[in-house]
């Protein structure tokens, strides 16, 4: 009972990236500027949908970021 398996590293490589991913979207919203309520939307998504909202911020939260000059 004291040795890992292959098959619990395989588990632990693709569920932790998961775990983390709403951690690091979390910490690029609240560094972001957005306009409006858009930063208050993309924490709620990223809360009440982890994986799946991360996902989305990263793949499409960039087009509502407030542009700096």
């Amino acid at each position: 009972m004291g040795h890992i398996g292959v098959t619990e590293v395989l588990i632990i490589l693709l569920v932790l990236p998961l775990l983390l991913l709403p951690f690091f979207a979390i910490k690029s919203i609240l560094k972001t500027s957005f306009k409006g309520y858009d930063k208050l939307i993309w924490i709620l998504v990223v809360l009440f949908l982890p994986v799946i909202g991360s996902i989305l911020y990263f793949t499409t939260g960039s087009d509502s970021k407030l542009k700096e000059w």
